[in-house]
Parts: structure tokens; C-alpha cells; sequence
């Protein structure tokens, strides 16, 4: 099919694309990346972990640095600050301090699947009460009023099984959420495929405040396929975004065209790890920076062989400049 070929059928959604949080992944300068190669309309923190402190502005800056720049990343793009926990005036305590420091909204962590986090009654644990999520969510929405800034949450579709996942958002909504980000899985499901974005569709046909799908949109044809079995406008995007930069861009080439755009080549790709090696430019260990790049050209193996062939090619590389160095001449 040539890069001009309408996707079929040509009935597109016009929606928006959110950048999903990725836990030890997705950093301030790869958010700012991540945007510049365009279609991005918001994007969400790194969870900010609470338990029983209400953290200096110190914290809230390191995972979101954005906040010295009136809460917005690349092209006045809105970003927004995660929170993670379970007790209700912890969360609340923490959400007015990151107000106070310019919070233009906060988004909840209903759905982080790991272990260490769920044992200590956080992210996707909370699912098997949603009357505790509702309390949270009310608790916190109030103290924020006087600021005007709105809580949205994100969930899973249950624990270990989908029996809860229409309470738990019927719960997000009571409590006065104004969006809801779903990751079409459990947390028993952990990442793997397929996504339920049919089960998706029960919720925004039951609530009425707006539902973004997310999970396993890593191609133009998957995002069409969340929106449409999903019935969403908006689609929220993580790893699909590492693997290809330009995705969000090409989705919206195609929501406003019905065209596509030709397909991002490696060239692309690897000079977007070039540029994050650039940035970084010592403000971390060169072994850390070197660690990161490797997990990001590790996510450019989804769908990519060329990516696969350069990832079993670089991975054992042992300092930085030669990475980058061997990088350069595959781009």
C-alpha cells in the first residue's frame, strides 16, 4: 500500500492523543522529545509515590520539572502531575502542595501493576475497593477547588479479573474525576496482548464523564481499532510512542488527510536517541544515560526490524561514546 493509501474505512476520529506515564522511562527531556515530533495534545507525569509525607517542592520538580515552566512542555503542550497512594488526606495534602506550585491538573494512578507498588496498597491494588477510590477522588477534588484545577484518574479494568471494572469507573466519576483514562487490561494482565478495548465500550456507555482509551496502540491501524471498538474520542499512548516517535503525529496527519504519512525510518528514529544523548549533555552518569538509551532502542524493537537488528547490535555496548558513536553510523 503506498504512503498516500486511505486507511479504510475512512470514518476517522478527530480526538485528542495524550502521552501515557511510564514509571523509570518516560523523564522530562523525553517528554519534551516525545512532543516536539508533534500530535501530542497533553501528557502525564511519572507517578509521584505518596505515603505518609507531604513532599517539598524539591520532589514535585524533579518528576516534573515542567512546573518552572507553567505546568507545559514543548509548544505550550499541557502536562500533567501524577499521583500515586491510598490514603485519602496524603493524596489530598500533596495534591494542594503540587497546586500551590502550579499543578494545572492532577491524574490519579489507579492502574500501576507492580508489585512492589500494590503491596503497599497503591496503584492497581485499589481496584478491588472502589468506595475507597471515590472517597479519595471527592477528598481531593474538594481541596482543589479553590484552585481550579481538575483530578482525572487512570484505571485498569480490575484486578485480577474484570468483575469490578464498571464499579471501579462508576466509582471515578462519583467521586467527581472529569476524565477517565482506562488501560484496557488487568493488573493480572499485566502488558500482555491483546488489549480489551471492547471492555472499554461498557464504560463510557455507563458514565458520562469522558473516557480515553489506552493500551497496545502501537500502529495507526491499532489506534483506529481502540477508538472504534472502544467508542473513545481520545486515546492515551505509552510504549507505541517510544517504539515510533512520530506516531501521534502520523495519527493526526491521518485524522485530518485520510492519508499516510510514509512510515518513520530508522534515520528518524535513532537520531531521537542521538538528540536525548545530546541533551543529557553530562547532567547524568554517562553509565545511567547509556542504561536509558538502551531501554528506549530496546522499546524500537516493537514492530521494527531495524530497530530488532540495531538492538541486538548495540546492546552489549559498554560506554557511551561508543554507543552513540556506533549509533551515528547506523542513522
Amino acid at each position: 500500500m503506498s504512503a498516500n493509501a486511505v486507511l479504510q474505512p475512512v470514518a476517522r476520529p478527530h480526538g485528542a492523543l495524550g502521552l501515557a506515564p511510564m514509571e523509570g522511562v518516560i523523564d522530562g527531556l523525553t517528554r519534551a522529545l516525545l512532543c516536539e515530533q508533534g500530535g501530542l495534545d497533553w501528557i502525564v507525569t511519572e507517578f509521584v509515590r505518596v505515603t505518609n509525607t507531604i513532599y517539598p517542592p524539591r520532589v514535585f520538580h524533579r518528576i516534573c520539572p515542567e512546573l518552572a515552566q507553567g505546568c507545559q512542555t514543548v509548544g505550550t503542550t499541557p502536562v500533567h502531575l501524577q499521583l500515586l497512594g491510598s490514603d485519602p488526606a496524603m493524596m489530598t495534602a500533596n495534591a494542594v502542595q503540587a497546586a500551590r506550585l502550579g499543578a494545572r491538573s492532577i491524574d490519579i494512578n489507579f492502574g500501576c501493576p507492580a508489585k512492589l507498588v500494590n503491596r503497599h496498597d497503591g496503584g492497581a491494588s485499589l481496584l478491588r475497593r472502589p468506595e475507597h477510590m471515590e472517597r479519595l477522588i471527592d477528598d481531593m477534588q474538594r481541596a482543589l477547588r479553590p484552585f481550579e484545577i481538575p483530578v482525572t484518574a487512570k484505571i485498569r479494568l480490575g484486578f485480577d479479573n474484570k468483575q469490578l471494572a464498571l464499579a471501579c469507573a462508576l466509582a471515578t466519576e462519583r467521586g467527581g474525576a472529569s476524565r477517565l483514562t482506562v488501560h484496557a487490561r488487568t493488573k493480572a494482565e499485566g502488558y500482555r496482548r491483546p488489549a480489551h478495548w471492547e471492555w472499554v465500550r461498557r464504560i463510557r456507555d455507563r458514565i458520562s464523564i469522558p473516557v480515553v482509551v489506552n493500551g497496545d496502540i502501537q500502529t495507526l491501524e491499532d489506534y483506529w481499532r481502540a477508538t472504534t471498538l472502544s467508542g473513545c474520542q481520545d486515546a492515551m499512548i505509552g510504549r507505541g510512542l517510544l517504539a515510533d516517535p512520530a506516531l501521534a503525529r502520523r495519527i493526526k496527519h491521518w485524522q485530518h488527510t485520510g492519508t499516510r504519512l510514509p512510515p518513520t525510518t530508522w534515520a528518524e528514529k535513532a537520531g531521537v536517541l542521538l538528540n536525548y544523548a545530546s541533551r543529557v549533555d553530562g547532567a547524568l552518569p554517562d553509565k545511567v544515560t547509556l542504561s536509558l538509551l538502551k531501554q528506549w532502542l530496546n522499546m524500537m524493537r516493537l514492530g521494527s526490524h531495524d530497530g530488532e537488528q540495531w538492538f541486538q547490535a548495540l546492546k552489549r555496548e559498554r560506554t557511551l561514546d561508543e554507543f552513540t558513536a556506533r549509533l551515528a553510523d547506523s542513522a
